[in-house]
This record gives C-alpha cells, structure tokens and sequence, in this order.
C-alpha cells in the first residue's frame, strides 16, 4: 500500500538545443553545448531541473536555490556529475519550488521513479 502521494511539478521553463543555426540575432550569444536559452531560466528563484536526452530519456536531476547559476554550472564545472554527458542533453526542464524541503524531496522522488540515468546520490532503485 502506497501511503504517500507525491505529484512532481510541471515544467515551469524548458529549453532545448538547438542546431547549430546563425541568425544575425543569434551571432551575439555563444551557445554553451548547444543551449542559447539559458536567460529564460530565472535567475533567482530555487526549483528543481531535469535533464534529457533526444529520446525523452531522463539523463539527470537536481535542485538548486539559484536556478539558472546551477543548470549552467553543470555545464561548465568540472566535478559535474553529467561532465562526461553534456553532449547527450537535448532538453532542459525547470520548476520553481521556493520551499528547501519540497525540493528534497521532488529531486529524490524523481531520481528514483524515473531512474535517472546519471545521478549517483538519492539512488534507491540500484
């Protein structure tokens, strides 16, 4: 029997990769791994990001107080979890949780219901 009911947030924010396309707009911004849409991220708001790959797959999950620093953290940073990975994520999600315990407990919810791909801690479906 199922005593908890958790219903994860929907996607507040979603950016994709993009081709490599250069329009004169696009000139200005260098995409980092393909994505030029990280602007759209807010920047001071708290949530939880996903990660994707082009099939759909979950590739990774994580949660953050400042949002648009941690998903470009990943990646830039060298000790990122996905550094191996970059090039497989094709998708971004993001939702704003404000809360620090909700965003405990949506990121270990969807590490674990969705088995993500590359996450390491919170894994209990090993």
């Amino acid at each position: 029997m199922n005593l908890i009911q958790i219903k994860a947030p929907a996607a507040d924010v979603t950016i994709t990769q993009r081709k490599q396309e250069t329009s004169a707009e696009e000139v200005a911004i260098k995409p980092i791994y393909g994505f030029i849409d990280f602007h759209e991220i807010p920047r001071d708001k708290g949530g939880i990001f996903q990660f994707f790959n082009h099939r759909g797959e979950l590739l990774f999950v994580g949660k953050a107080r400042k949002l648009r620093q941690r998903v470009k953290k990943h990646f830039e940073d060298s000790v990122s979890p996905i550094k191996n990975h970059r090039d497989e994520v094709s998708k971004i999600t993001v939702s704003i949780v404000e809360d620090p315990m909700e965003r405990e407990i949506y990121e270990t919810y969807l590490i674990n219901t969705n088995k993500a791909k590359y996450n390491v801690d919170k894994v209990f479906y090993k």
